[in-house]
Formats: structure tokens, sequence, C-alpha cells
């Protein structure tokens, strides 16, 4: 019984020291450690790019590969203008893949528009640069409820 007594009262003399110590704590830190949490963040804020999906149209190896590749670019652009097209080079291959999508949804919905010119056409995940979200005109914004109600209306 004495042993359980002691320890009790060592017990209650070591957490209450510990809860009525009040004090400072002082970090020493090295200078550089700052320069490079400066440095990193404003990596961060130049890289704009995140992980998401692409649709991969083309996809070729060989000599005149960059060739058809470009050619294949100019196709796409002049149908397409609206949809980014990026030209990529990963040994052997050139490859050509569309879009700046956030998840596959968006992704699999462009593919279906694709896939009858493009019929090797595939989504895969990339890192992309995220979409640019362009805020409709009020006047625009009025002709789509428009449309949707079967009515339309005008300012």
């Amino acid at each position: 019984m004495k042993k359980y007594l002691l320890l009790f009262i060592l017990s209650a003399l070591a957490f209450g020291g510990f809860a009525q110590h009040k004090g400072s704590l002082r970090v020493k830190q090295d200078s550089r450690v700052e320069r490079l949490m400066v440095r990193q963040r404003d990596i961060y804020a130049v890289s704009n790019t995140m992980s998401g999906f692409r649709v991969q149209i083309f996809m070729e190896i060989g000599n005149e590969a960059v060739d058809h590749a470009n050619l294949v670019k100019k196709e796409f652009e002049e149908l397409y203008p609206d949809l980014p097209i990026y030209l990529s080079y990963e040994q052997p291959y050139y490859r050509l893949r569309v879009g700046d999508f956030r998840n596959r949804v968006e992704a699999e919905k462009y593919l279906r528009i694709l896939k009858p010119q493009y019929s090797l056409a595939f989504v895969t995940a990339d890192i992309i640069n995220p979409p640019v979200r362009i805020k409709p005109t009020k006047t625009e914004a009025v002709q789509d409820l428009g449309e949707e109600s079967g009515e339309n209306y005008q300012e």
C-alpha cells in the first residue's frame, strides 16, 4: 500500500510540475532555411500545372514522325481551334495529346467527339495546365436560359 501511495505522490508532483511551468521556446534557425522556403513558394506560384487527363490522338516512331505529327497538329488546330494540342517527344515516340481535362469524364466526352476522325485516340493521365473558365457575358447567360426554357429573351 505504501508503494502505491508513494507512486501517487511522485506522479502528482511530476504532473503538477509540468502543468505549472510557463516559459518560452527559442528556435535558432539558419537564415538559409527561410530563403529556401521563399524560393519554394515562388516555384509553386509559377508552376500552375496539375494532374489531369488528355486525349492522345497520335503516336508515331520513325524519321518522318515529327513531320507527320506537325501535319496532324495543323489539321487538328483548323478543325478544333478552341482545344489546346500538345506535341511531345518521349523516346522513341512523338505524341499529340489534346485538351486539359480535370477528370476522366470530361476527357471521355471529347474522346467520343474525336474518335470518328482519330480512330486510335484514347484517354490518358497527364500533367495539365488548369483549364481557364471564361464567365459568360450577361447576354450569353440570358440566351442560355431562354434556350433551356424554350423561350427567347432579348435585352
